[in-house]
This record gives structure tokens, sequence and C-alpha cells, in this order.
């Protein structure tokens, strides 16, 4: 989850985890251009205990994941019984609990990323077969000791090429105490990639950037994250967008081409934003935010998104969707070779949007922590 200044900010008590962007605040250096805004309404289609993030499942379902360790399958408008229950191996504590989860491209495996009761950032892999989970077949391919119980990140997706992608917070506390996100010998504020198919407990991709350098961890595909609030690779373009929450004045929205060979620095903890952070100084290889806004509203911690690609609403297509868990506005971003053009307010308010699930028919849903699920339909 995310958070800001406080160190319990937001799912403890749920009150940092995103909130609302100022309109005419698009990239520092290039405003809003004004553009009509796609027409669209909000259908709750189910209700569940504190949804937390969902992903696309086989034969066109939508997998839910509760924050305190259930995993519930959406179908055909009806939320089913839990279909994975780990609710006694973790804890709601601070930013914890059951964060992410994630299929394979063949849905051959189904992986959840969560902090054990010890607050240990875990992410395990489980055998499908015929849609369903073989729990037998359960093994854990990465743990990260967590410092702090906030900052966790904890989102997961597979790229489009083929690769397990996990996102790490700083570790936690305020202001990123232990420098971990300019340090390269941590997997703490950092997004990671790993092959868990090409070894036990899983490989390094050759063409990782950092696997030629001994002082870095190997899984590293970028760093200078403060606490990346879910993440997405546009499944028309293939680029990848990171929501990351800022400290206490500015919140992002981090861009990278599909061509990218990785390695960028999105500038955490010298940088908040585009802006310096206590006094800190742009690292050379700083890559800002294509997106920013202030505190100024009421704005408190990014809720990153997808890209639209759905059918249903012609107008928000290759617009990136995303919101904020303290006013919980949905926006889109409208964009061009990495550049945001024009910034548009969708009308209508998610509530405390904590993620949002892409179908796999490209039409999105949004996450309430407080328990709906709607789809994002034409008005």
């Amino acid at each position: 989850m995310k958070v800001r200044t406080r160190s319990s900010a937001i799912i403890g008590t749920l009150c940092c985890l995103v909130a609302s962007l100022a309109l005419t605040t698009a990239s520092a250096d290039e405003p809003a251009a004004p553009r009509q805004a796609a027409k669209v309404t909000l259908k709750k289609v189910a209700t569940a205990q504190s949804p937390i993030a969902g992903t696309a499942g086989p034969g066109g379902t939508v997998w839910i994941a509760e924050r305190a360790g259930t995993v519930r399958v959406l179908d055909g408008g009806e939320l089913g019984r839990p279909v994975l229950d780990i609710s006694g191996e973790t804890t709601t504590d601070g930013e914890r609990g059951l964060l992410g989860i994630a299929f394979d491209k063949e849905f051959a495996h189904f992986y959840i990323s969560f902090t054990n009761r010890q607050g240990t950032s875990t992410v395990d892999e489980f055998a499908v077969r015929d849609g369903r989970i073989r729990p037998e077949t359960r093994r854990t391919v990465l743990t990260q000791t967590q410092p702090y119980a906030n900052h966790n990140g904890g989102d997961i997706k597979f790229g489009p090429d083929g690769y397990l992608y996990i996102a790490f917070g700083d570790g936690g506390s305020s202001g990123d105490p232990h420098g971990n996100g300019q340090k390269l010998n941590t997997l703490l504020g950092k997004l990671l990639r790993i092959d868990p198919s090409g070894a036990k407990p899983y490989a390094i991709p050759p063409d990782n950037p950092f696997v030629n350098d001994p002082n870095a961890k190997h899984e590293i595909w970028a760093y200078g994250l403060r606490n990346p609030w879910r993440f997405s690779f546009d499944a028309g373009t293939r680029d990848l967008l990171i929501g990351d929450v800022g400290q206490s004045a500015w919140e992002e929205i981090d861009w990278a081409p599909a061509n990218s060979k990785g390695g960028e620095n999105y500038g955490w903890s010298q940088m908040e934003g585009r802006h310096p952070f206590q006094g800190g100084t742009a690292p050379a290889n700083h890559v800002p935010p294509i997106h920013e806004y202030d505190r100024t509203g009421r704005g408190c911690s990014v809720t990153g998104g997808y890209v639209y690609r759905g059918k249903a609403i012609p107008d928000l297509k290759g617009q990136y969707v995303f919101s904020d868990y303290c006013d919980g506005a949905v926006r889109a971003l409208q964009m061009k070779n990495g550049k945001v053009t024009g910034v548009s307010d969708l009308g209508v308010n998610g509530g405390r949007v904590v993620s949002f699930a892409q179908g796999g028919d490209g039409e999105l849903y949004v996450l309430d922590t407080r328990g709906s699920i709607s789809r994002i339909d034409p008005a």
C-alpha cells in the first residue's frame, strides 16, 4: 500500500493510500491540453472484504485478492467462495497483508505476493490445472525482509516478455532512512524482474541491467522508487507505467518505453517527483515522471492503473486510467510518445480506490478497499 508522511498510512488505518489529482497538473514542464473526457459510469458488479488487487484469470474470469488473505473469482457477475485462503499466514497491521496476485501467460501458474506474520515480503507460486489452484504444489519463489510495516509495495505482474516483475517499496518509515531507493545492493525501493520457471527458486534474466555488476542485486530492473503502488504494462504498446507514492508533497507516475533495457533511476530519495527532496540532488541518470500532482488538493497517495484497451469505451482507448486513495476521483492521462498531452477527470468517484484490475477483454475494474468492485462502463 502506500503511504506518505505517516508510517501507518494506507490500509492499516487506510487513510493514506491514494487521493486527489489537480486537473491543472500534468507534467511539470507540459501543461495539460484541454480535451473532453470520455463519458463513463461505474457499475458495481460485486462486493468483497477489503479487495486489494485483481488479475485476469482463465475463462474470462477476474480473480480478486482480499487483503486479509483470501482470493475469490469474479465470474459472470458473481463473486465466488474463496479459492485460496492464507489468512492464517499474514496480518493486516500497518500496510501488510495479501498485496498482489498474478497468472503467467498460460494460466499454468498462479502467484501471490504477501507479507508473512513476521512482516517479510513473500512471493509464492502454485500450479494451476483446469483453472483450479493445486495447493500441494505451493513453493516460495522470493522473500525480502521488511524493516518497517509500511512501504511494502507488493504488486506483481508478468511482463510482455514473460518474466515476473515485482515491486517493493523502500522499506518504510519516513524519508527512506536507510537510503534504499538509491542503493543497488538491496531489493527495496526497486522493480525486480525474474524468471520463476528458469530455475529453483528462480533465474535471473540474462539481459537484466545489472547482471554484470558485482555490487548490485541482479534481480533489479529499475530503482529509485519510494512505494510503487500499482504498475502495469500497456497491452497495446507494451510500455511500463508505475504509480509511485510520494512523501509529503508530490505524487508521480513513471513511464518506460517497451524497448527499454531497464536500469531506470526514478530518483527517490534524492527526488520526489521532479523536485529535490530535503536538499537532494537529481542523480545524473534521473528519469523524471511523466506526470505529477501536488497535495494542495485532497490527494495523498496515487493508485496506479492501466492504459485502457477495451472495446466498450472507444473515446478512452489509449488513455492511462488512475486514481488517488484519498479523493477517489478516476482520471485519465492522454499520452503521445511518452509525453502527457492532457489530463481528464472522468467524472466518477471510486471511493477509496486501492487498485484497478484489467479483465482479459481489456475492460477495467475499480477496487474500493471498503468493499465495492465496479466496472468502468460507457455512460
